[in-house]
C-alpha cells in the first residue's frame, strides 16, 4: 500500500484543516488506517484510527470531540477533519496502515507509512 497525506498547512488557533491520505496499492478494506503526529525531537504519537470498514473509530484523548476521521473506500482516501486546532497540535501528520484490531496501543506493527504533511498552528 502506497500512501500520501495532503492538506496541511498553516492556521491560527481556533481554526480547522482537513488532512486526505490516498491509497493505493493492496485492497483498501483489508487495512485499518491511522493518523500519527510527530514533531522534531519525539517520537510519532497516535492521533486516531478507523476501522477497514469505517464502522468503529478510536481516538486519543487530547482531540476527542475535536477530530473526526474518516474514509471513502470508493475513493480509497482516509481523512482527519480537525477543528478547533490548539498550538499544542502543530506538528507533522502521517498516516499509516494496519491490520488487525482498529484499536491502536503502542507496540502495533504499522504496515504501511505515507509522507507526511505539516500542520502549523499560530496563537
Amino acid at each position: 500500500v502506497q500512501l500520501q497525506a495532503s492538506g496541511g498547512g498553516a492556521v491560527q488557533a481556533g481554526g480547522s484543516l482537513r488532512l486526505s491520505c490516498e491509497a493505493s496499492g493492496r485492497p483498501f478494506t483489508n487495512y485499518n488506517m491511522g493518523w500519527f503526529r510527530q514533531t522534531p525531537g519525539t517520537g510519532r504519537d497516535f492521533v486516531a484510527s478507523i476501522s477497514g470498514s469505517g464502522s468503529t473509530t478510536y481516538y486519543a484523548e487530547s482531540v476527542k470531540g475535536r477530530f473526526t476521521i474518516s474514509r471513502d473506500n470508493t475513493k480509497r482516501m482516509v481523512y482527519l477533519q480537525m477543528n478547533n486546532l490548539k498550538p499544542e497540535d502543530a506538528a507533522n501528520y502521517l498516516c499509516g496502515a494496519f491490520r488487525g484490531d482498529a484499536y491502536y496501543y503502542i507496540g502495533v506493527r504499522i504496515d504501511y507509512w505515507g509522507l507526511g504533511t505539516q500542520v502549523t498552528v499560530s496563537s
